[in-house]
C-alpha cells in the first residue's frame, strides 16, 4: 500500500519541544465486522493479518469496459470477523495507556460507515466490554495503590492541575459530603446491572514500572460534536420549568428529563494545547465510578434511527481521561507543593459518527441536517490528513485547515506531535456498503502515511527514588530498635539515668544529725566518707581526663586521616576538573562541528529539494514530452493508414477506371468490327442475290424509332416431364441482405430465380436500408449479342465510411442468360442459290436489328460490355 518514496525534508519546527528526527507513523488498524446474515452476499475477504481484498459486488463495475477489478489494503494488522476484544485491546489500546501513565498523551478513534460497529469496538455489549472499559480497568489496576486523597489535585480554567494542602483538601471533601449533589460511588457499592457485565473484567491487566514515588489522580470528560457544536454531556443543567425540555431526537416536551447544554468554546492553554473549555472533569477513584460516568453522559448523546442503523450516533463521541501525577516530598509522606513538578497527561477516546449516503438513509429534515454535519467534519478531517502527507511528502508548507471543524480544531495538538495517534477502521462486509467502504479504505491508505513527532519524556524531578517506602521502613526499624533497649527515651533522661549509675558507685552517707554535743564518732565517719567520695571522684577524674585524651588523640588521628584523605581528594577533584574542563572543550568543539555538520546538511537537505524540485519539473516535462511524441507518433501512424488507405483507395479506383476504359475500347472496336462484318455480309447478299428480286431495304431511322422486340424463351416442349420450380440459395443466404430491383426490370420467367431471404427489397438504393444489412444485390437486364435478355447480379458488401455513411465495394457478379434451343443459326447462301423471300427479310430485320442494338450499346461501364445503371439520377443544381 506504501509505495517507496524519496527521503522527505525536514519539518518546521514545533511548537513544544519535540525530537524531530523521531517520528512514528499513524497507526491504522482494521476490523472486519461478521455479517448479520449467512447468505448476504460479502465484498471483503481477509488474506492475512495485515491484508485484506476487496471484490467488486455481481452488477457493479468498475471500469467503463466492463472489466471487474479486485483491489487489496494493507494495514498495521487486520483483525477478522472472529477476533475477540482483549486481542484488539492488548494490540491498539494497551501501549496508549502504558504512555499515558508514563505522562504522554494519546488518541485513539473509530472511523467508518454508518453501522460498521464503531460504537461496539468502542464501548463494547454486555459480557464483552470494549476499548473504553478496559482501558479505564488497566488504569485503576495499575495506580490503585498510589492514588491521592480527592481534592488533593484539581484542575484548573486553563487546562492545568493545582495542587492543595491536606487542609483545604479536606474541607473540599466535607463541603461535598453536605452538598445536595450525587456523590461519587464507593468501590464496594453495588453497580448499575445494565452496565455490570460491561466493566466485569477478568484480566487484570495493568502496567509493570509505575513510578512508586508518585501520587496520582484520574479525572474524566465526555463530550459530544453535534452540528459543528460541542456539549458536554455531563454537565448538570439546571431545571427551569418555564423552558420546555428536549429529548435526544429533538422533540420539546415538558416533563422529560433531558435539557441540552449550552455549547462550548475551544481554546488553546500555554504549551499549545487544544481543550474545552468550561468542561466538566469528575475525579473518579475506581473503574466503576468512571464507567458510570460515562454511562451517565452516553444516555445524553444523541441517537435516531435510520434506514441504515436502528441507533445510528448523529454526534462525534470524546472521551477523556486525564491522569494527573505529582511527586512525594522528600520524606515520602506528603504531595510536593510545587505546581511545576505535577506532570498532566491524557487519552482521548474517540467514536466518530459515521459517514451516510442520505439516497439510502431516506433522511430527512433534521436528520438530513445532521447527515451532512457529520460528513462536512468527516470530509474537513479527511483534507487535513491529506495536507499533512503533502507536506512530510514533498516538504511543503500548506496551512492545515484544522479551524475549518471542531473535530479537526480539538485533535490539532495530537498531530503537531503531542501524542501517539491510533485508528481503528470499522468495515461492514456486506454488498451494499461496497462504494462506501472503498472510500474509507482509501482514506486508511492515506492516513498510514502521514507520522507524527514522537513526544520527549517528561523530566525527572530530582528526589531520592524509592522514598515513599524507604523513609517509613526507616522510622519503623528506629523504633523497634528503642523498643528493644527499652522503650524511646529522650536525652534529658539519658544523663540522668547516667548520673544515677555514677553516684550508685559512691560509697553511701553515713546518718548526719548530732543529738550529743560529745558525739565523736558522727563526724569521723562523715569526713572518711567524704574522703572515699574524693578519692573516687579524683579517680573519675583521672579516667575522663585519659579517655579525653586518649579521644582527642583519636579525633586528631581521624583529622589527619581526614585532611590527607582531603588532599588527595582535592588532588582527584582537581583532576576531574581538569578532565571535565577537556572534555568540556571537546564538548564546545563537537558542539560547534555538529551545528557546522546541521547547517551543512541543512544546506545539503535545501539543495537536494531543489533537486528533487528540478527533478520532478523535469520528470513532469519529460512525461509531458513523452506524451507529446506518442501523440505526435499515433497522429503519424494515423495519417499513414489514412494516406495507405487513400492510396489504395485510389489504385483501386484507377485500375477500375483502366478496366472500365479498356473494356469500353474493346466494346467500341467489337462494335465497329461488328458493324463492318454486318456491312459486308448486306454487301455480300446484296450482290449475291439474284436481279429480278429487289427487296425493300428498312429504313435504319424507322427501324430505330420502333421498340426493341425483346425475345422470349420458348415454352417448353409438350412431351417433355414437367419441371419443378426451385430457387437458387446465395452463397451468403444467412446474412442480410439489401436487393436493389430498378423499376425497368423485366420478369425473366426462367426456372431458375435468385432468391435471397431475410432481404429488404427497393427500387432505389438509400442509406437508411444500406445502414440495416451488410450485403448489397443489384439486378441488372441487358441484352446479349444473340438478342436474348441477359440477367447479372452484381453483389457487394457494406461497410461505414470514416465520415458516418455507408459504402459498397463490389465483389462479385452472377449471370442468368437463356437461350432459345430450337434457334439456328445463318449460315451463308452459295452465290447460285436463291433463298426465300421471307428468309432474307428476316435475315435483312435480324442484320438491321443487330447493328441497331450494337450502334446504341452504351461503353465505358466497369461491369462489362453493355452494362447500363438502370438507378433513378440525381438531380443536378441548376
Amino acid at each position: 500500500m506504501m509505495a517507496t518514496r524519496a527521503k522527505k525534508p525536514r519539518r518546521p519546527i514545533p511548537k513544544k519541544p519535540s525530537n524531530p528526527s523521531l517520528r512514528d507513523p499513524v497507526g491504522v488498524y482494521c476490523r472486519v465486522r461478521p455479517l448479520s446474515r449467512p447468505d448476504q452476499e460479502c465484498c471483503i475477504e481477509v488474506l492475512n493479518d495485515t491484508t485484506v481484498q476487496m471484490h467488486p459486488p455481481d452488477g457493479y463495475r468498475v471500469f467503463r469496459n466492463g472489466e471487474y477489478r479486485e483491489t487489496q489494503y494493507s494495514f498495521k494488522e487486520v483483525f477478522g470477523t472472529l477476533v475477540a476484544q482483549k486481542k484488539l485491546f492488548d494490540v491498539v489500546a494497551k501501549p496508549l495507556v502504558e504512555d499515558l501513565i508514563r505522562g504522554k498523551n494519546g488518541l485513539l478513534f473509530t472511523y467508518g460507515v454508518t453501522g460498521s460497529g464503531k460504537t461496539h469496538t468502542m464501548t463494547g455489549s454486555p459480557g464483552d466490554g470494549g476499548l473504553l472499559p478496559r482501558c479505564l480497568d488497566m488504569i485503576f489496576n495499575s495506580i490503585g495503590p498510589f492514588q491521592a486523597k480527592r481534592f488533593v489535585l484539581k484542575l484548573d480554567d486553563k487546562n492545568g492541575v493545582d495542587v492543595q494542602c491536606e487542609v483545604d483538601a479536606l474541607l473540599e471533601r466535607q463541603k461535598r459530603d453536605v452538598m445536595p449533589v450525587a456523590k461519587p460511588a464507593p468501590a464496594k457499592r453495588q453497580i448499575d446491572p445494565e452496565i455490570a457485565d460491561m466493566i466485569n473484567v477478568q484480566d487484570q491487566c495493568k502496567v509493570e514500572e509505575v513510578d512508586e514515588d508518585n501520587v496520582y489522580c484520574v479525572f474524566v470528560s465526555y463530550v459530544e460534536i453535534y452540528n459543528n457544536y460541542v456539549y458536554d454531556l455531563l454537565e448538570e443543567a439546571p431545571f427551569d420549568p418555564m423552558k420546555p425540555k428536549w429529548t435526544n431526537c429533538n422533540t420539546p416536551v415538558r416533563n422529560g428529563d433531558f435539557i441540552p447544554p449550552q455549547s462550548k468554546v475551544l481554546r488553546e492553554d500555554q504549551n499549545h494545547n487544544v481543550y474545552v473549555a468550561g468542561c466538566t472533569a469528575v475525579e473518579v477513584k475506581s473503574t466503576e465510578e468512571a464507567f458510570e460516568v460515562f454511562w451517565r453522559g452516553q444516555k445524553k448523546r444523541r441517537i435516531a434511527n435510520t434506514q441504515l442503523n436502528r441507533e445510528s450516533s448523529r454526534s462525534h463521541g470524546v472521551f477523556i481521561i486525564k491522569l494527573a501525577q505529582a511527586p512525594l516530598d522528600a520524606d515520602g509522606d506528603k504531595v510536593l507543593q510545587e505546581k511545576e513538578q505535577i506532570v498532566l497527561s491524557q487519552l482521548s477516546l474517540v467514536d466518530l459518527a459515521g459517514s451516510e449516503r442520505t439516497n439510502r438513509t431516506k433522511a430527512e429534515g433534521n436528520r438530513l441536517r445532521e447527515a451532512g454535519n457529520i460528513n462536512q467534519s468527516l470530509m474537513t478531517l479527511r483534507t487535513c490528513i491529506e495536507v499533512l502527507r503533502e507536506n512530510q511528502m514533498y516538504g511543503l508548507n500548506k496551512l492545515v485547515p484544522y479551524r475549518d471543524s471542531k473535530l479537526t480544531h480539538l485533535f490539532k495538538s495530537y498531530f503537531d506531535g503531542e501524542g501517539k495517534v491510533r485508528m481503528v477502521v470499522c468495515v461492514n462486509p456486506k454488498a451494499e456498503d461496497y462504494e462506501e467502504s472503498l472510500q474509507v479504505m482509501r482514506f486508511a491508505e492515506m492516513t498510514q502515511e502521514v507520522e507524527v513527532a514522537r513526544p520527549v519524556d517528561r523530566p525527572l524531578c530530582g528526589l531520592t527514588p524509592g522514598r515513599r517506602f524507604r523513609n517509613p521502613a526507616f522510622q519503623e526499624e528506629l523504633s523497634r530498635k528503642l523498643e528493644m533497649r527499652g522503650g524511646p527515651v529522650d536525652a534529658e533522661t539519658e544523663e540522668q539515668s547516667v548520673l544515677e549509675t555514677i553516684l550508685q558507685n559512691f560509697p553511701p552517707l553515713p546518718a548526719c544529725e548530732l543529738l550529743d554535743i560529745n558525739d565523736d564518732q558522727t563526724l569521723p565517719k562523715l569526713i572518711e566518707v567524704l574522703e572515699k567520695r574524693h578519692k573516687l571522684r579524683q579517680m573519675l577524674i583521672k579516667e575522663r581526663s585519659k579517655a579525653a585524651l586518649a579521644f582527642k588523640t583519636m579525633l586528631q588521628e581521624f583529622d589527619c586521616s581526614v585532611a590527607s584523605q582531603e588532599n588527595y581528594m582535592k588532588g582527584q577533584l582537581s583532576e576531574k576538573e581538569k578532565t571535565i574542563a577537556g572534555q568540556k572543550t571537546e564538548i564546545e568543539r563537537l558542539e560547534k562541528k555538529t551545528k557546522t555538520l546541521e547547517y551543512k546538511i541543512e544546506i545539503l537537505e535545501k539543495t537536494a529539494t531543489i533537486y528533487e524540485d528540478d527533478k520532478r519539473n523535469l520528470q513532469q516535462e519529460l512525461e509531458s514530452t513523452s506524451q507529446k511524441l506518442q501523440r505526435q507518433a499515433s497522429d503519424k501512424r494515423r495519417l499513414e493508414a489514412r494516406f495507405q488507405g487513400m492510396v489504395a483507395e485510389t489504385a483501386m479506383k484507377w485500375e477500375k477506371e483502366c478496366e472500365r476504359r479498356v473494356a469500353a475500347k474493346q466494346l467500341e472496336m467489337q462494335n465497329k468490327l461488328w458493324v463492318k462484318d454486318e456491312k459486308l455480309k448486306q454487301l455480300k447478299a446484296i450482290v449475291s442475290e439474284p436481279k429480278n428480286a429487289k427487296p425493300e431495304r428498312p429504313s435504319r431511322e424507322r427501324d430505330r424509332e420502333k421498340p426493341v422486340q425483346r425475345s422470349v424463351s420458348p415454352s417448353p416442349v409438350p412431351n417433355a416431364p414437367p419441371v419443378r420450380l426451385r430457387h437458387r440459395r446465395s452463397r451468403s443466404a444467412g446474412e442480410r441482405w439489401v436487393d436493389h430491383k430498378p423499376p425497368s426490370s423485366l420478369p425473366t420467367e426462367t426456372v431458375m430465380q435468385p432468391h435471397v431471404p431475410h432481404a429488404i427489397t427497393v427500387a432505389a438504393a438509400s442509406e437508411k436500408a444500406l445502414a440495416k444489412c451488410d450485403k448489397y444485390m443489384l439486378t441488372h437486364q441487358e441484352l446479349a449479342s444473340d438478342g436474348e435478355i441477359e440477367t447479372k447480379l452484381i453483389k457487394g458488401d457494406v461497410f461505414k465510411t470514416r465520415g458516418g455513411g455507408q459504402a459498397v465495394q463490389f465483389t462479385d457478379i452472377e449471370t442468368l442468360k437463356q437461350e432459345s434451343p430450337t434457334g439456328r443459326k445463318r449460315k451463308s447462301s452459295p452465290s447460285n442459290a436463291d433463298p426465300p423471300e421471307d428468309a432474307a427479310e428476316s435475315e435483312w430485320t435480324d442484320a438491321e436489328t443487330r447493328c441497331s442494338m450494337a450502334v446504341e450499346m452504351r461503353a465505358g461501364s466497369a461491369l462489362g460490355p453493355g452494362y447500363e445503371h438502370h438507378a433513378q439520377p440525381k438531380r443536378r443544381k441548376p
